[in-house]
């Protein structure tokens, strides 16, 4: 009895260490009325993106960028599909798994100047 109750608290700690090392999971961010809270995000190998829209307006993220005003869709290998996925008023949206390590731009598509950037490593 002691063996399997030292082989569950190993296993425990390990799963405790390998979370707070990254890997599976999800990492959360937050919107506001017309713009990510935070400008990048960094996820492990893995991980899901959760956007949490804490505002009434509406967002339709897809891969891309704005740039001088201008949008531009991109098509981003090794991103998880995205392309004018309604995140609704106070409500989130779960992206991914990101599985390919790189640089990806996410961007609302009626919000001039919503650029997230997602770094995966």
């Amino acid at each position: 009895m002691r063996k399997l109750l030292a082989l569950l608290v190993a296993c425990g700690l390990m799963a405790l260490a390998m979370a707070a090392c990254g890997g599976a999971g999800t990492v959360t961010i937050h919107t506001t009325a017309t713009n990510f809270a935070q400008s990048s995000v960094t996820l492990q190998k893995g991980q899901s993106l959760k956007i949490v829209n804490d505002a009434s307006d509406m967002h339709i993220l897809s891969l891309g960028t704005w740039s001088n005003g201008a949008a531009h869709p991109e098509k981003e290998p090794g991103a998880p599909p995205l392309q004018n996925e309604p995140l609704e008023g106070n409500s989130s949206l779960t992206i991914g798994p990101w599985n390919t390590p790189g640089t990806y731009h996410v961007y609302c598509t009626i919000h001039t100047g919503m650029n997230l950037t997602v770094i995966v490593s």
